[in-house]
């Protein structure tokens, strides 16, 4: 009987990761589509939008104006990595290389979403997104300092990789001469001075 349960079990676990794993891509196609009933019907009922409120209908108040800020968009979405903390609980990490039409300027951004799941009634959802990126540019140049080469969302500075909980750590180990051999503007100085 123990088998049973534990082989129960696993599939459960396979189901509830193929279920997870279907939210970001549909959250991106429901941005590319401006689908927003879709979009927000990802999101648990009460999910919290800070500032704005607790609700889907606040988080509309988000999006809505959001991608109204560009015309096309495109979302490629990799590098899913699911986490369990429970049966009913999970968070992950999401990579995405969005492009969006802005006008003459086609802007693409590097981007990954740390993610908290909840399971609700049998049906997993986001409980929150938090959306981090390395740079945002127009597709003909280079990213460059400040990696926030995106005039309509200036305000909007990269996170990424400062935010990574081991990035200090690594390049504590190398001398400030040997940074600046290969970058010249080590993370930190980008968001101080932008």
């Amino acid at each position: 009987m123990a088998e049973a349960t534990s082989l129960e079990k696993r599939i459960e676990r396979i189901e509830s990761r193929m279920e997870i794993a279907e939210l970001p891509t549909r959250y991106a196609r429901a941005v590319d589509a401006r689908d927003i009933d879709t979009w927000i019907g990802l999101f648990v009922e009460d999910v919290d939008c800070g500032r704005r409120g607790k609700g889907r209908e606040a988080l509309r108040t988000f999006i809505d104006p959001s991608v109204r800020t560009f015309y096309r968009s495109i979302h490629f979405i990799c590098g899913h990595t699911v986490d369990f903390i429970d049966d009913d609980t999970a968070t992950g990490t999401v990579y995405c290389r969005a492009e969006h039409e802005d006008g003459d300027e086609w802007v693409t951004m590097a981007i990954i979403y740390f993610d908290r799941y909840v399971r609700r009634d049998g049906r997993w959802y986001f409980e929150r997104r938090s959306e981090k990126h390395w740079y945002s540019v127009d597709e003909l140049d280079r990213p460059r300092a400040p990696f926030q080469l995106w005039d309509r969302w200036s305000d909007r500075l990269p996170h990424l990789p400062q935010d990574f909980p081991t990035w200090a750590g690594f390049w504590e180990k190398s001398s400030a001469e040997d940074v600046a051999k290969i970058t010249r503007l080590p993370v930190g100085h980008s968001r101080d001075k932008a």
